[in-house]
C-alpha cells in the first residue's frame, strides 16, 4: 500500500483509466484513481480490507440489531446487486446465521431496516425441475458452509451443498453469472420472476432458444409497507444453448413452456443445460426500470465479449480506486478491515438508476433522459443519510453527489414540487418523519457539489415546506404542517418538529448561499421553532399538546412523541443552535452532567435515556461536548465508539446500516472530524484513529492528518496545528472543507481538559439571525425565547415512526433532463 506521502504521483493519469474503468464522471469533478503498474493492477489492494459479509450477522444488542447488509458483488453506485438470499427473509436478503440459500437476486438495499427488493432471483438446482418452486420452494433450496463461501468488492462465490459452485460479478448495470454444476447431474437454473421479497403484482418471463437468452420483468414494491412500486425488466443472456426449458404457474409446472404471464401469481421459468462438454455455464445479465430492450443494451455496452474473471477485475479496480479516495497509514489489520469496509459501505448505494443511453423513469412515471455524462440516482434514505453520509459523498464523489441532489429535484418535480422522505426506485414509500431531502441538498451544496440546478430546486423546497397537501394527496409531505406553521409545532410530536427544523435550516442555508435572503431569515426564524417544545421546568425538549400544555408525567425514556428514540436521545437534536439549546438548559456546567449520565452507555437502544449510537437519532450526540467547552469528552466517547461499537466481522455493525449511514459515520469517526450541522460544512473534531490519513479530492485538493502514536488508546489531543499554525479549537471552518489542508495532532493517552475549553474556541451556532451566534457560557439560564423573539411561557408562543413494518446550480441546467414524454414499455 502506498503511503500518504507518496499517493499523489497518480494524478494525471486519472482521466483515461476512469473511462477504462468504467467510472462515472463528470467533466468538472472527476474521482481520482491510482495509476497501474506494468503488470494491469493498480499498485497498493485496498480491496484486501473489505469484508462484505460485516453487518450481517445480529448482534442481539438491542431491537435494531444487525447491519441488515448483503455480501453480493456490486460496482460502486451500481443498479446490480447481484447476492444470495438466504431462507429466512432479511432486509438485506442475507443471514450470517442462516444454511441454506434460496436464489441469488439481483437488486438489494444494503442495511435498510425493512425487507425491500430481492428481485430476480436466479438458482441453479442439480436435478431436474419436475415440482413447483411455488407449491414446495423447500424442494430448491440448498445448503452451504461459510468454509466454502468467499466475497470482495465486485465478486460473491459459493459452492453449495450440491457441489454447485456459485460465482457473480457486477457492473454498474449489469451482472456476470458462473455457475459450475456437479459431474454426472443434471444442470438446472430457475428463474422466480415473482420472487421478490414482498411479492410480486405483475410479472413475465420468456425463454427464446434461438437466442439463449431468458427476458421479462417483475413489478413489485411495499417497502416498509408502503404502497410504493416499480417494474424492473431483465434480460439474461447464456454462453450455452439450453437443452431443455419450462415454466412454473403457481403449482403447475409446464415442461416446454417457453413464456408465463402473470398478475399476483408465483410463476417463473428454468432451464436445463447438457453439461457433459462442460460443466459450467456463464451468463450475463441487463437490468433496467425502463424496458427490456434497455436491459439487454445495458449489459451488452458494459460486458461486450469480456470474460467473467476480466469483469470482475475490472469491477474490483473501479473499487480500489474509489477506496484510494482515503488513505490510512498505521492501524492494525482489524482497523483497517473495518475503515475500508465502512468506507465500502457508504458507496454502495444510492444507485445509478438511468440506463446507459440514459433512459429512466420518473417519478411521473414517464421516461425522461439524462445528458452529457450525467447520471439519475435512485435509492435514497433520506432521514438517514441527511446525517452525515450526504456530506461524505459530497466530499469525496461531488461528481455523483451533485447528480444525487439533481435527482432527488428531478424526482420532486415530476410530482409536481413533492419532496419524499425515503424514496425506493421511481416511487415514493413516505417511510419515516421529517423533511430530509432539503438537508441533503443544502449539506451536499456547502461541501461542494455544486454542479446541480440549485435554485430550482430551492424554489421546490420552499413550495413542498410551505403548501398544506389536500386529504387524499398520493403522497403528504409535511404532514400537520397547518399545526407546526400556526403553533410553532407539531402537537405531541416531537421528533417531527424537531425534524422539520432542521430541514427548514437547511433550506435557510441553501438561500443564503444563494444570495437569497429573504427566504433565508424565514427559514431560519421557523429553524427556532424547537424552542417551542423546550420546558423550563426540567430543561427537557418534549411532547406539547394542541392546547399548548406540556404533559404531567414525562419521562426521558418515554417513547411516546418520538421516532426510534425517547427523549433523552432527542434532547441533543438541535444540531445546528446547540449554543441556543445550552444555554436554555441552564449553561454548559448542567450540560456536561447530562451528557455524562447519558452516555454512561452508548448502545442502550430505545427503551433508556442514554445514547443509542447504533441509530440515527444520537450520531450528533456524542461531539456536542465541543459546544460545551468539553472536547475532550467528545474525544473519550468517539474513541469508545469506535473501539466497541464496529468491528472487522459480520457481526462488525451494531445497527441497521440504512445504505451506508453508520458506516459513513464510522469513517468520519476515524479521521476524527464530524459533520455535525446539516446544510453547513464546519467539521467538529475529535481525533483520529490512524497516525497518518490522506483524503484525495477533486481538483488536486486533499486534507492531510499526521497523528504520531495515534492508536486505539489515544485519544486525547494535547495540541493541533491547522495548516501550520496552532490551533485550540475543536472544529474547522468552511474553507478548510473547501480548500482542504493539513491537521498535525499531538495524542495522549490522559485527557487534556484545557484544550479547545475556551469560550472564543467552541463552534459556531446558528439562532434566528442571519449569521453565527457566537456561544456566551454562562451557568445561568438565559430567558427562552420563541423565534418571533417573544419570551415564552410554558402555554403560549404560539406564533400565528418508527419504520412502518406491514451554487452555484448552472441556471442552464433544465436542459440535460428532459421528459421524452413515453410511458414505460415492455421490451
Amino acid at each position: 500500500m502506498p503511503t500518504p506521502a507518496k499517493s499523489w504521483r497518480w494524478g494525471r493519469l486519472f482521466l483515461a483509466i476512469a473511462v477504462a474503468a468504467g467510472i462515472p464522471t463528470a467533466a468538472a469533478a472527476p474521482v481520482r484513481a491510482a495509476t497501474e503498474d506494468g503488470t494491469g493492477s493498480i499498485p497498493g489492494d485496498l480491496t484486501q480490507y473489505v469484508n462484505p459479509f460485516v453487518g450481517t450477522k445480529k448482534t442481539g444488542t438491542t431491537g435494531y440489531d444487525g447491519g441488515n447488509t448483503f455480501p453480493g458483488a456490486d460496482a460502486p453506485f451500481g443498479m446490480v446487486q447481484w447476492s444470495p438470499d438466504t431462507h429466512g427473509p432479511q432486509p438485506g436478503g442475507y443471514a450470517y446465521t442462516d444454511h441454506e440459500i434460496r436464489g441469488f437476486s439481483l437488486t438489494h438495499l444494503s442495511g435498510a431496516g425493512c425487507t425491500a427488493a430481492q428481485d430476480l432471483p436466479f438458482m441453479p438446482h442439480a436435478g431436474s425441475v419436475t415440482k413447483s418452486p411455488a407449491a414446495e420452494p423447500g424442494t430448491y433450496l440448498d445448503g452451504f458452509s461459510h468454509d466454502a463461501e468467499s466475497a470482495r468488492p465486485g465478486y460473491y462465490g459459493v459452492t453449495l451443498a450440491s457441489g454447485t459452485k456459485v460465482e457473480l460479478t457486477a457492473t454498474q448495470r449489469s451482472g456476470a453469472g458462473r455457475f459450475t454444476y456437479p459431474a454426472g447431474s443434471r444442470a438446472s437454473l430457475l428463474i422466480d420472476v415473482s420472487g421478490s421479497v414482498n411479492g410480486a403484482s405483475d410479472a413475465r418471463a420468456t425463454v427464446d432458444r434461438a437466442r439463449r437468452t431468458i427476458t421479462g420483468y417483475v413489478t413489485s414494491g411495499g417497502f416498509c409497507g408502503s404502497g410504493n412500486r416499480y417494474r424492473v425488466y431483465f434480460s439474461a443472456t447464456f454462453d450455452q444453448p439450453f437443452a431443455a426449458v419450462g415454466t412454473w404457474h403457481d403449482a403447475v409446472v409446464s415442461p416446454g413452456g417457453e413464456r408465463v404471464d402473470t398478475a399476483r401469481a408465483d410463476s417463473g421459468a428454468y432451464v436445463t443445460f447438457d453439461t457433459t462438454r462442460s460443466r459450467t455455464v456463464g451468463v450475463k445479465v441487463g437490468l433496467s426500470y425502463v424496458s427490456i430492450a434497455g436491459a439487454a443494451e445495458n449489459a451488452a455496452q458494459e460486458q461486450g465479449s469480456a470474460s467473467f474473471d476480466t469483469i470482475a477485475e475490472k469491477t474490483r479496480k473501479q473499487w480500489n480506486a474509489r477506496l484510494h479516495q482515503i488513505e490510512v497509514a498505521g492501524g492494525t489489520d482489524a482497523q483497517r478491515t473495518t475503515f475500508y469496509t465502512a468506507l465500502y459501505h457508504s458507496l454502495l448505494q444510492p444507485n445509478v438508476f438511468d440506463d446507459v443511453n440514459g433512459r429512466y423513469i420518473g417519478f411521473d412515471g414517464r421516461i425522461h433522459e439524462v445528458r452529457d455524462g450525467h447520471h439519475q440516482y435512485a435509492n435514497f434514505s433520506g432521514w438517514d443519510i441527511y446525517r452525515c453520509e450526504a456530506q461524505m459523498l459530497a466530499l469525496l464523489a461531488p461528481d455523483v453527489a451533485s447528480d444525487i441532489a439533481q435527482s432527488m429535484y428531478n424526482q420532486a418535480h415530476q410530482a409536481r414540487d413533492v419532496w419524499d422522505r425515503w424514496s425506493v426506485d421511481n416511487d415514493f414509500t413516505g417511510v419515516m418523519n421529517g423533511d430530509p431531502y432539503h438537508s441533503i441538498l443544502a449539506g451536499m451544496y456547502a461541501f461542494g457539489a455544486t454542479d446541480f440546478d440549485a435554485r430550482a430546486a430551492l424554489a421546490s423546497m420552499v413550495k413542498g415546506a410551505t403548501t398544506i397537501q389536500q386529504t387524499g394527496a398520493r403522497y403528504v409531505e409535511r404532514p400537520g404542517l397547518a399545526d407546526y406553521l400556526s403553533l410553532g409545532y407539531v402537537p405531541d410530536d416531537v421528533s417531527t418538529t424537531l425534524e422539520y427544523t432542521t430541514a427548514d435550516f437547511g433550506i435557510a442555508a441553501l438561500a443564503g448561499r444563494l444570495g437569497d435572503t429573504g427566504t433565508q431569515a424565514t427559514f431560519r426564524k421557523r429553524a427556532q421553532h424547537w424552542r417551542n417544545l423546550f420546558h423550563p421546568a426540567g430543561s427537557w425538549i418534549q411532547p406539547r399538546g394542541r392546547d399548548g400544555s406540556f404533559g404531567s408525567h414525562f419521562d426521558p425514556a418515554g417513547e411516546k412523541g418520538y421516532v426510534e428514540g425517547n427523549a433523552a436521545q432527542y434532547q441533543w437534536m438541535v444540531p445546528y443552535d446547540l449554543a441556543g439549546l445550552f444555554t436554555a438548559m441552564g449553561g454548559d456546567e448542567k450540560v456536561v452532567r447530562r451528557l455524562d449520565e447519558f452516555f454512561r452507555k452508548l448502545n442502550a437502544g430505545p427503551d433508556e435515556p442514554h445514547a443509542f449510537l447504533g441509530n440515527e437519532p444520537s450520531l450528533n450526540s456524542p461531539w456536542t461536548y465541543v459546544y460545551a467547552g468539553a472536547p475532550h469528552r467528545t474525544q473519550g466517547v468517539v474513541r469508545r465508539a469506535v473501539n466497541t461499537l464496529w468491528g472487522p466481522g459480520p457481526d462488525g455493525e451494531v445497527g441497521n446500516d440504512d445504505l451506508g449511514t453508520l458506516s459513513s459515520w464510522y469513517v468520519w469517526a476515524a479521521l476524527g472530524m464530524y459533520p455535525q450541522v446539516p446544510g453547513r460544512a464546519e467539521l467538529v473534531l475529535a481525533s483520529p484513529l490512524f497516525p497518518a490519513v490522506t483524503v484525495h479530492r477533486d481538483g488536486g485538493r486533499s486534507i492531510r492528518i499526521d497523528a504520531p502514536g495515534a492508536d486505539a488508546d489515544t485519544p486525547y489531543v494535547h495540541a493541533l496545528k491547522v495548516n501550520g499554525v496552532a490551533s485550540s479549537r475543536a472544529w474547522l471552518p468552511e474553507s478548510f472543507v473547501r480548500d482542504g489542508g493539513t491537521l498535525d495532532y499531538t495524542l495522549g493517552d490522559t485527557p487534556d481538559t484545557a484544550w479547545g475549553a475556551a469560550r472564543s474556541d467552541a463552534p459556531p451556532s446558528f439562532g434566528g439571525g442571519a449569521d453565527p451566534v457566537p456561544h456566551k457560557r454562562t451557568p445561568g439560564r438565559a430567558a427562552l425565547r420563541s423565534a418571533t423573539g417573544r419570551s415564552c411561557a410554558p402555554q403560549g408562543c404560539h406564533a400565528g415512526r418508527r419504520h412502518h413494518h406491514p451554487g452555484r446550480g448552472r441556471h442552464h441546467h433544465h436542459g440535460w433532463r428532459h421528459a421524452v414524454g413515453h410511458r414505460p414499455v415492455d421490451g
